[in-house]
């Protein structure tokens, strides 16, 4: 079945309208405090929808800022941080600096288990799995490996782990989980994450071990292989084999010379 796509600014105004039928719903049975937090519920969970922070933002915090605005709920000052409260467990601060909920796209991996050949049982993890796409995606790929998934928001980790209970999902920070046992780690971060990326690789992976990006390349790093990806967006996939092999290149771009400080730092460059 593939994956609903709808055009901004239809999944906010969604998501508003399925916030307000719920608080009207709730509040005759349950009071206004407990329908504020319910339907501040179901807006912080439609704010996956969004494609960008802003728009998680804007999907999240339109109901209450609504009702706020509107001056139907008489609610004591601090009944308003509740909202805030449940943003923050499904994007915690710590979690900031890392790829917001970007879901693997249907069909992106594939191709994958033809450019890297992994052995029957190899672990497989998904460095912050988020919802579970990327899991699918591997579990499609590698139907017999072990497949893993870390994920630092909680409510995210306990629904990945209702999602796919064909793999091991747990909550914690992918920069602290320990690589080395994994033949392979897929990723789907952002540019300024992949010279971290490609450091801790390259200290706790095996010789042969995989490290698998879609959409962003390690700068300074030349790829294994290289997939086209699946349409529409045809996002590529970047495929590396431990020990990672400098590109080389006739101008450092300011990336790689921060990729390449990363590397020298763990003494295997």
């Amino acid at each position: 079945m593939p994956r609903l796509r709808l055009r901004w600014p239809l999944p906010a105004v969604l998501a508003w309208a399925a916030a307000w039928l719920v608080h009207a719903a709730a509040r005759p049975l349950l009071g206004p405090l407990s329908a504020l937090l319910l339907a501040s519920a179901v807006g912080a969970a439609a704010s996956l929808w969004g494609d960008a922070w802003w728009r998680r933002a804007l999907i999240a915090l339109g109901f209450p800022l609504s009702l706020l605005l509107s001056g139907t709920a008489a609610l004591p000052a601090w009944a308003w941080l509740l909202p805030l409260g449940l943003l923050l467990l499904l994007y915690p601060v710590h979690a900031w600096r890392d790829a917001p909920v970007f879901p693997t796209p249907r069909g992106a991996l594939a191709g994958l288990a033809q450019a890297a050949p992994l052995p029957a049982g190899a672990r497989v993890l998904d460095a912050g799995c988020g919802l579970g796409d990327g899991l699918l995606a591997l579990r499609q790929a590698y139907p017999g490996a072990q497949l893993e998934g870390i994920e630092w928001s909680w409510p995210l980790a306990l629904a990945c782990r209702l999602r796919c209970r064909f793999a091991r999902v747990r909550r914690g920070d992918l920069w602290a989980a320990d690589w080395s046992g994994c033949q392979l780690v897929y990723l789907f971060q952002r540019p300024e994450s992949m010279a971290r990326a490609a450091a801790k690789a390259q200290a706790e992976m095996a010789s042969g071990a995989w490290l698998v990006s879609l959409d962003f390349p390690i700068a300074g790093v030349q790829p294994h292989a290289q997939l086209p990806g699946a349409a529409p967006r045809r996002q590529p996939v970047w495929l590396y084999r431990l020990p990672l092999r400098q590109r080389v290149a006739a101008q450092a771009t300011p990336q790689e010379t921060n990729c390449k400080k990363e590397l020298r730092s763990h003494g295997r460059c």
